[in-house]
């Protein structure tokens, strides 16, 4: 028996909630909502231009991908992040961007290369024009690159979510980020290990730099500030 599929509308390429979840998703980001902040739906809807209906769908969208956290009888707030969460985010970033690089080596590595190539001169463009936000943003770029080189869509979604968790990180390191140069040297080592195939020299350094950025962030003695949520307000203008 066939379906009928008649009263079925079209509909558009991407819904309204899961734009104003890109939105919101952004602004989080980019710290215009820093954490623990509380999200008002009036105020929030108002300033979208949209109405509460997409705007709660939106809202638990990003309550599912760990961004907001709801309290009960007092509303939908972003979230803290602490020492554990910092370790965990790159901890999670880095078995998925190793796994990324694994595939890229067994499919095509010259494509990747390119992608990777025309990322880092992103980045050295950012860095010659001493633009840290911008450094920061190519620094991002170039491992979704790195991630979107393999052709696995839900590795992509899983890097996707941690780079915004991962600014979110980054407002803490803001007096401790790495030179550039330095910074550009490791991305090239990492384009150079995908273009000759060498994949114990691309996992030890992913791995070096997530362990670095963990430190940088959470200090020598590894807990954060007094062991508390991190400080993470401003927006965050260093890469990692």
């Amino acid at each position: 028996m066939g379906l009928d599929l008649h009263d079925l509308e079209p509909v558009s390429r991407r819904s309204t909630a899961a734009i104003v979840a890109d939105r919101i998703r952004q602004a989080i980001m980019r710290g215009t909502f820093p954490p623990g902040t509380q999200l008002g739906e009036v105020e929030l809807a108002g300033r979208l231009g949209v109405s509460r209906g997409p705007l709660r769908e939106a809202m638990q969208r990003l309550v599912a991908e760990g961004l907001l956290r709801s309290e009960r009888h007092r509303g939908l707030f972003v979230r803290d992040l602490d020492a554990a969460d910092v370790r965990d985010v790159y901890l999670a970033r880095t078995a998925v961007e190793r796994a990324a690089g694994m595939l890229i080596l067994d499919g095509d590595r010259s494509a990747a290369t390119e992608r990777l190539t025309a990322a880092l001169a992103a980045m050295e463009a950012a860095a010659a024009a001493g633009d840290a936000v911008a450094l920061a943003d190519a620094d991002h770029g170039f491992h979704a690159e790195l991630v979107a080189a393999a052709g696995s869509p839900r590795l992509r979604r899983m890097a996707d979510a941690l780079l915004v968790e991962t600014r979110m990180c980054l407002a803490a390191l803001q007096q401790t980020a790495p030179p550039a140069e330095e910074l550009l040297v490791e991305h090239r080592v990492l384009r150079d290990a995908v273009h000759d195939g060498d994949a114990d020299r691309l996992v030890a350094t992913l791995e070096a730099h997530m362990a670095d950025a963990v430190d940088r962030i959470l200090g020598p003695a590894g807990g954060g500030p007094a062991g508390a949520g991190l400080p993470l307000g401003p927006p965050p203008a260093v890469p990692a």
